[in-house]
C-alpha cells in the first residue's frame, strides 16, 4: 500500500498490509524489495521520530474500508490542536496504519433470507466461495460448506438444526481447529465448546429478542458466522505475536529514542495486545511501549487479568501486565450502546443467557464478555473512569489501567453493529493524545 495522505491534510500514514495467513504483502511499489515495513523502518531511523503511532482495526475487510477508518481516526487526532501543541519538544510523528482482512460476515448477510437468490443476493456457490476464503480452509471444506448451504435454501426458516448441517458443522469446526476454554488461553480459545445445535437456537433466541438485528445471528447460517468470527480472532491474534510483533521490535531498534503508541479497535485490541506479549503473550519487545488504547475491544475482560473470574488463574496477556510492558497507561473504552462487544461477542464465545454475557452488571461480572462492554477485570487496582470531553484533563498515571465509561459519546449507530465503530469523535481522540502525552 502506498503512504495516504488524510483529506484536507498535509499529513501521511503508512498503510501496511498484510494476508490472510499474516504475511505481509511484499508487492508495495514504495516498499524495499515490495517490502513497506522495509521503507518505513528505513525512514525511521533516518527522521529520527519522536512518536511513532500505530492503529488496527478490527471489523473491516477491504482496503477501502481500512484507509477510512485511519483517515477518519487520525484526522480527528490532528483536528485538536491544543493536544498537539501540548507534546513537549518537537513533533515528528511516523503515523502506520495496519490492514489485515477481518470481516467475518457483512452488511449484505443481515436478515435470515438475505441469502435468498430471488433477492438478488448471493448465489449458493458464492456463499460457499465467500466462507472457503474467510474460514481459511482447504479444499475438504467445500462439501461441508454446500451441505450447510443447501440446507439454507432448502428451509431458510427452520426450526431445528438439520442433522447432516449439524454434521458438516462439527466437521468443519475440527478441520479449522477450533477449541474451547476460556481467558487463560488464547483469545479465539474463550468460550464454550462448538456446539452447532445450541449455536443456531441461541441465535435464534436472540434474533428473536432484537438483540443483534435483522436475524444475522439466527438461521442454519448462523454457526457458520460464528466460526467465521472465531477465525478472525485467531488470525487477529497470529498476526500480532507474529509478524508486527516483529515489526514493532525492528521500529525500536531503528528509532530507539522514539515514543511508541498502540491503539487498536475491536479485534484490532487482540492484534495490539499480541503485538505487545509477543508469541504466547510470553516476549517481551526490546523496550517498553508508551501508551496503549484498547477501542470497544472485542477481547474478553479477564484476559489481561490478574485472577479470572473470582479465581486465581492469570488471563492469557496477563505476562505482559504483570511485566509492566507499558510504560505510560493502558485505557479501555467501554459503551453500553456497542451491539458487536454486547451481543456479536457472547454468542460468538457460546454464551447462555443465563450465564450474564447479555446483561451489564459490573458489579458480578460474567465469564464470558469483552472489554469493550465491561472494560478490563481482575488487574489490581484498574481505575474506572468516564470519557471526558475534548478539553477534560484525565491527569493519567504511568502503568495503570484505565476503564472508561464512554457511552455518552460511543452511541451512534445502529443494526447488528450498533455504535461500535462509533469512535471517531474528539473525545476519543483527546483520550489518545491524553494518554500518549503521559
Amino acid at each position: 500500500m502506498p503512504f495516504e495522505t488524510i483529506p484536507g491534510l498535509a499529513e501521511q500514514y503508512a498503510l501496511l498490509s498484510f494476508d490472510k495467513d499474516g504475511k505481509e504483502l511484499t508487492s508495495d511499489p514504495n516498499g524495499v524489495g515490495g517490502l513497506l515495513s522495509k521503507e518505513i523502518e528505513a525512514r525511521a531511523a533516518r527522521d529520527k521520530p519522536s512518536h511513532i503511532f500505530l492503529f488496527s482495526h478490527g471489523w473491516k475487510g477491504d482496503v477501502p474500508s481500512a484507509r477510512d477508518q485511519y483517515n477518519r481516526w487520525i484526522g480527528a487526532m490532528l483536528a485538536l490542536k491544543a493536544d498537539r501543541a501540548a507534546v513537549p519538544g518537537t513533533f515528528k510523528p511516523i503515523w502506520i496504519g495496519l490492514h489485515w482482512p477481518s470481516l467475518p460476515f457483512g452488511d449484505e448477510e443481515v436478515g435470515g433470507a438475505s441469502f435468498d437468490p430471488a433477492e438478488g443476493a448471493a448465489s449458493p456457490d458464492q456463499i460457499v466461495a465467500m466462507y472457503l476464503d474467510r474460514l481459511g480452509l482447504g479444499a475438504e471444506a467445500e462439501p461441508l460448506l454446500r451441505t450447510v448451504v443447501n440446507a439454507h435454501q432448502k428451509d431458510a426458516a427452520a426450526r431445528d438444526l438439520p442433522a447432516d448441517a449439524a454434521k458438516a458443522y462439527s466437521t468443519l469446526a475440527t478441520l479449522a481447529g477450533r477449541t474451547a476454554g476460556g481467558p487463560t488461553d488464547p483469545p479465539e480459545a474463550d468460550g464454550a465448546p462448538f456446539d452447532p445445535a445450541v449455536v443456531f437456537q441461541t441465535g435464534n433466541e436472540l434474533s428473536k429478542a432484537d438483540f443483534a438485528g435483522g436475524g444475522l445471528l439466527g438461521g442454519i447460517l448462523g454457526p457458520l458466522r460464528q466460526l467465521s468470527y472465531w477465525t478472525m480472532k485467531k488470525r487477529a491474534r497470529s498476526i500480532g505475536e507474529s509478524g508486527m510483533h516483529s515489526f514493532v521490535a525492528r521500529l525500536m531498534t531503528a528509532a530507539p529514542d522514539a515514543r511508541i503508541h498502540l491503539m487498536g479497535h475491536s479485534f484490532g485490541c487482540i492484534v495490539v495486545s499480541s503485538i505487545v506479549g509477543g508469541p504466547e503473550a510470553r516476549h517481551a519487545l526490546p523496550r517498553k511501549v508508551d501508551s496503549v488504547a484498547l477501542i470497544q475491544g472485542a477481547v474478553s475482560l479477564w484476559a489481561f487479568g490478574d485472577e479470572v473470574h473470582g479465581d486465581a488463574r492469570k488471563g492469557y496477556f496477563n505476562p505482559w501486565i504483570a511485566r509492566s510492558a507499558v510504560r505510560g497507561p493502558i485505557i479501555v473504552s467501554r459503551s453500553i450502546f456497542d451491539r458487536a462487544v454486547g451481543t456479536l461477542y457472547p454468542w460468538a464465545s457460546a454464551a447462555a443467557f443465563s450465564d450474564g454475557a447479555f446483561d451489564l452488571d459490573d458489579d458480578n461480572p460474567p465469564l464470558l464478555g469483552a472489554i469493550g462492554k465491561f472494560g478490563i477485570r481482575g488487574v489490581k487496582d484498574a481505575i474506572t473512569r468516564d470519557m471526558l470531553d475534548a478539553t477534560g484533563d484525565y491527569a493519567f498515571e504511568a502503568g495503570k489501567v484505565y476503564n472508561l465509561e464512554s457511552s455518552k459519546f460511543i452511541k451512534k449507530g445502529g443494526g447488528v453493529s450498533g455504535a461500535h465503530s462509533d469512535i471517531d469523535g474528539p473525545e476519543v481522540a483527546h483520550a489518545l493524545w491524553r494518554a500518549a502525552l503521559v
